[in-house]
């Protein structure tokens, strides 16, 4: 029998702030508390998905820079980070991958890159979760180009609701030129605060528009301190308070996500 291949997912919105990559480092670390395998991929040049798992890289570590700007002359294992906990593993980043837009812009298969590099690791885990940065660029069509799906959290904002179709629309283009493959597999409404009108207004919406509805997923990850505590701590919320509402809310949005395993 073949070896189940690992679910590469992008974790993404075009619109920033809201709650991407607190994400990425906590549904991760969450799985892998369940007991996956799971590699977390930072293509965000900002690496905050690294700095909150509590690993820096300096100039001499390899990160996905490397990958993607030199292809073939680093195997993907080098760049591979183990962090302090069980079954979860990181890619980082680095600042150079800011340049990496201009420097691919000539470069044949330059949409490509991350797909090559990664195409070694699909039997080594469970569930690659990959980071983007909070626009439309060159890095976020290599992360589309890898994902077979996309997870979407949804600030519960109003202008958050509308950016929506935006990246809905990105999505459909990706699959007409790029990745026929890819598809949204969910959204996530997220800094939900049941006290406010606002935000019950919002998943209100979430749950009857029809563009959305069959996507959303039935937990929300509430507004809490925690995890941003946790993030500055550089510990996933899951180990840094398992008590609170946002290792409740993360452990249950990775049984979802286990459970909605297409």
């Amino acid at each position: 029998m073949a070896a189940k291949q690992a679910r590469f997912v992008a974790v993404a919105n075009e619109k920033g702030g809201v709650g991407k990559t607190a994400m990425v480092i906590n549904l991760g670390a969450a799985l892998s508390a369940l007991g996956k395998r799971v590699l977390i991929v930072d293509m965000d040049p900002q690496h905050n998905a690294g700095s909150g798992l509590g690993i820096e890289v300096d100039d001499d570590s390899l990160s996905v820079y490397d990958l993607i700007a030199e292809p073939g002359q680093y195997k993907t294992a080098d760049a591979l980070c183990a962090t302090k906990w069980k079954n979860l593993d990181l890619i980082p980043s680095h600042i150079d991958l800011a340049g990496a837009e201009v420097e691919l812009v000539d470069a044949e298969g330059r949409e490509n890159r991350l797909k090559t590099a990664m195409a070694d690791l699909k039997n080594n885990y469970d569930v690659v979760l990959m980071d983007t940065p909070p626009s439309l660029s060159l890095l976020t069509i290599n992360v589309f180009a890898s994902c077979r799906e996309v997870l979407v959290p949804c600030q519960t904002q109003p202008y958050a609701f509308r950016a929506l179709a935006d990246l809905f629309d990105t999505i459909e283009a990706v699959q007409e030129e790029i990745n026929p493959e890819i598809r949204i597999s969910g959204l996530v409404p997220t800094f939900y605060d049941q006290r406010t009108r606002v935000s019950n207004m919002i998943l209100d919406r979430l749950r009857t528009d029809e563009r959305y509805c069959h996507m959303l997923y039935d937990t929300a990850i509430r507004s809490n301190t925690t995890i941003a505590a946790s993030t500055e701590a550089g510990k996933p919320v899951v180990f840094y308070r398992k008590t609170s509402n946002g290792a409740l809310d993360f452990m249950a949005l990775a049984r979802e996500f286990i459970s909605r395993n297409p």
